[in-house]
């Protein structure tokens, strides 16, 4: 009967000892499972390492031109950080795997003498409460592994939006430049023909002070412009991983076009509840802190349990008699000074935090649903406007501007001012598609993802607006 209940006991723990085995790819399959769908519109598989292959693949996207979805591909391949999460990854698995394996037995040994007496003692130990409890340990290693997967499988879709971030600034800042560039062509002529004019006297000083300052403006805005565009090129390649000839990459010349229809999502609020990666972690997290609760409870003050069987065996030299003692020994504290309040009081704190926590992150999850559609549609509708109402409207008038020019009834200064107007309204149209592609990749994240941190649409409306302005 004894040996039944021992292998009632022994055989669960035996089972999940037996089971438990690291995952080959360390769980970047499961990672890859999770963010199917979530990774900027990109689905592809993330790399654990710089591999002679990962770099082949980097190698043969960078020989083109590098699209949006290219850079993704590209920094879900050749990342650091991420590398470093999946390393991560793989630590919890092997965690997992070391909580399920059966505790080691203590064996300990003493010899003693006593005149012609020599007293050999053994003694072998098990951790019982340890092998009692190993299915929870495992349980709950199972658990940390699961929630170390979600937070991996959060860091690949925060990586592939800041990627997808980077690129859209890093082209619109590019199309800035190129702009700023006219823009300060168009002031050089002004210039220089305010100069001849004012050396014949046909123009005054001031005159020609005014478009001298229009020239030294406009050259600080390329500078700007120019070092704007370096610092979001830089800020896309840190993201992709690319050093040495790599930074080489050459981007398309304009961003996309609007989409001709948008798909409205429906169900904001519900569909970030129920896809959001952060949510399902916080939601994982209650549930095992819960869990935990009960096993802390039920171990109070009782932490340790240990069975040993020992064997003793007495020599006497002197007359050659020899003695031996068997006997189990049975080990636990005494809860007399502990009795666990402070744990059971801890474990609670842990779970009413936890829940807290939930809630917390589903009312964020809601609100930056809503804020993120708003600064979607509100984004979109002004890349229209300038796209449909304002570039349109600045060509016409720039056409007429060049046709009363050519007969006579326009001066070139008139010429000049409007071309200025018109390229400082194609920059602010650039820069209200940047904001929607923007805006794009923070609902996507917030919908599918997670916590952008801070969105980011419509967060350089007032830029746009001082640079028309300026062109007024």
């Amino acid at each position: 009967m004894t040996r039944l209940i021992a292998w009632a006991v022994l055989a669960p723990a035996l089972l999940l000892a037996g089971c438990a085995s690291v995952t080959p790819d360390g769980g970047a399959s499961q990672v890859s499972e999770l963010t199917r769908g979530k990774t900027a519109g990109v689905d592809a598989a993330v790399a654990r390492g710089a591999t002679a292959d990962t770099q082949q693949a980097v190698a043969a996207l960078l020989a083109q031109p590098v699209t949006a979805e290219a850079a993704v591909r590209i920094a879900l391949l050749n990342n650091p950080q991420l590398h470093a999460s999946m390393a991560a990854l793989g630590i919890s698995d092997a965690e997992r795997v070391q909580a399920g394996r059966l505790p080691n037995p203590h064996f300990a040994i003493g010899r003693f003498t006593e005149g012609s007496k020599v007293e050999i003692e053994r003694f072998l130990k098990f951790d019982v409460l340890g092998l009692l409890t190993l299915p929870w340990r495992a349980q709950w290693a199972g658990q940390q592994s699961e929630l170390a997967r979600l937070q991996a499988a959060q860091d690949v879709v925060r990586t592939a939006a800041d990627t997808r971030r980077a690129w859209v600034r890093a082209v619109a800042a590019q199309q800035t430049a190129r702009y700023m560039r006219d823009v300060k062509e168009t002031a050089e002529a002004g210039a220089e023909l305010a100069q001849r004019m004012t050396r014949v006297g046909n123009w005054s000083r001031l005159q020609q002070a005014r478009e001298q300052a229009l020239l030294a403006d406009a050259t600080a805005q390329l500078a700007r412009a120019e070092q704007a565009a370096l610092a979001s090129r830089e800020q896309l390649t840190r993201l992709m991983g690319l050093w040495g000839t790599q930074t080489n990459f050459t981007l398309p010349e304009r961003l996309p076009d609007l989409p001709a229809t948008l798909q409205e999502p429906q169900d904001l609020e519900a569909r970030a509840l129920r896809e959001r990666l952060d949510v399902r972690a916080a939601q994982l997290e209650a549930r095992y802190v819960a869990q935990s609760l009960g096993y802390t409870r039920a171990t109070g003050f009782i932490n340790a349990l240990d069975l040993g069987y020992g064997r003793n065996t007495t020599f006497n030299n002197a007359n050659g008699e020899r003695e031996t003692k068997r006997g189990f020994e049975l080990e636990l504290p005494l809860p007399i000074f502990d009795w666990g309040q402070g744990r059971n009081a801890r474990a609670e704190g842990v779970y009413l935090q936890s829940a807290a926590r939930v809630r917390a992150v589903a009312v964020q999850a809601r609100s930056e649903a809503r804020e993120a559609y708003h600064g979607w549609r509100t984004a979109h509708d002004l890349a229209k406007h300038y796209r449909d109402e304002v570039v349109p409207l600045r060509k016409f008038i720039n056409d007429e501007v060049v046709l009363r020019y050519n007969g006579m009834l326009a001066s070139v200064w008139d010429l000049l001012g409007d071309v200025r107007m018109n390229i400082a309204a194609v920059n602010a149209s650039i820069e209200a598609q940047r904001d929607f592609w923007l805006a794009d990749t923070d609902l996507q994240l917030v919908l599918t993802g997670t916590s952008p941190g801070g969105l980011s649409a419509l967060r350089s409306s007032a830029t746009s607006s001082a640079v028309e302005e300026k062109g007024h």
